[in-house]
Parts: C-alpha cells; structure tokens; sequence
C-alpha cells in the first residue's frame, strides 16, 4: 500500500504538468497572434470576450427558436451571419449584441431561414480558407491581418487596412471560386 500512494501522487503531478503545458501553448499561441495583429494586445483579447459574452447571451435568448448564429468581432465591431426564424429575432439578436460592453457598431447580416445544409457549411469553410490562403500568398496585402467569414457563399473582410491593400484584398476574395458576393467591413488606415 505505500508504494501506491507514490504511484498516484506521481500520477497527478504528470496530470497537473500537463494541464500547465497546455495553458502555456494556448497562450504562445494567443502571444504569436497578438504579435502579428494591427490591433493592440487589449482590443485583441477584448475581441475574443466580445464574441465569448454575445454568444452566450444570443444562446440564452434564443434558446429554442431555431436560431444559428456565428459572432465575429474585430476592432470592437461585430459581424452577425448565420440564420433565425423570422424578423423579431434578428431584431432582438442586434439588440443583444448593442448590449455587450466594449461593441462599437453591430453588422447583422442574418437572414431569416432554415439552417444551413452541411453541404453549404462545408462550402463556406472551403471558400474560406481558399480566400484566407490566396491573402497568405499575396505580398500586396497582409493576409494575417485580414479577418474572413464566409455564409452562403458571400463573403466578408474585416480588418485595419489601408485603402491599397483592401482594394487588393477585396479583388482576391471577389475572384475566388465559390464566391457570390463580397462586403467589405474595413476599417482604413492613413
């Protein structure tokens, strides 16, 4: 019996060190994406709560109602794409995200319909990374810089660009396959 309780207190000090390992990746992480970011560390993470605190709060007022919502912040503006029932809901659902401290403006481009097909979500994801890749490979525009979210087809840009590089940036996606639309939701630097 003495040589178990060594056995297990060896055992949770590997389970402990593991768990630390993987805070320290997840903010080597987070630290490499601040690094390659035009926003400050502060509006980076204040993004990342925005979008954490207008879900949650879309989930509890709409719990039930068929909605499907994706939240994407940046610079404190936020994107609404995705599907709700009928009117009152999109109404309610910028309502909600006005209500979020730190949001500066709400885009809700949901539309009133069904959900979305796996077809159609797996297509998106696709047109996605095909624009995200095709703005990597672009030395005219920072493609790291350059947020993108793709909802039936459409898709749309955010980030702090300049005027060059959103034209470049906005003629990539425009020009990827797949897609049927592009909306620009830049913010412009001198």
């Amino acid at each position: 019996m003495n040589k178990l309780i060594p056995l297990a207190l060896a055992g949770l000090a590997v389970s402990q060190l593991a768990g630390c390992a993987a805070v320290v990746v997840g903010g080597a992480a987070t630290g490499a994406a601040v690094a390659t970011d035009r926003r400050t560390a502060g509006v980076f993470v204040g993004d990342q709560e925005i979008e954490l605190r207008a879900m949650n709060r879309l989930r509890e007022a709409l719990a039930g109602q068929g909605a499907s919502i994706a939240v994407t912040s940046f610079n404190r503006q936020v994107l609404l794409t995705g599907q709700v029932p009928n009117d009152a809901a999109r109404v309610r659902a910028t309502e909600i995200v006005r209500g979020v401290p730190d949001v500066r403006t709400v885009f809700n481009e949901l539309s009133v319909s069904g959900a979305t097909s796996l077809t159609s979500a797996a297509n998106d994801t696709a047109i996605t990374a095909s624009v995200k890749t095709r703005l990597l490979r672009d030395e005219r525009v920072p493609g790291t810089k350059i947020k993108v979210k793709t909802e039936a087809g459409v898709v749309y840009l955010m980030g702090l660009v300049t005027p060059a590089e959103a034209e470049v940036a906005t003629e990539i996606a425009r020009t990827t396959a797949g897609v049927t639309r592009v909306v620009t939701l830049f913010e412009y630097l001198n």
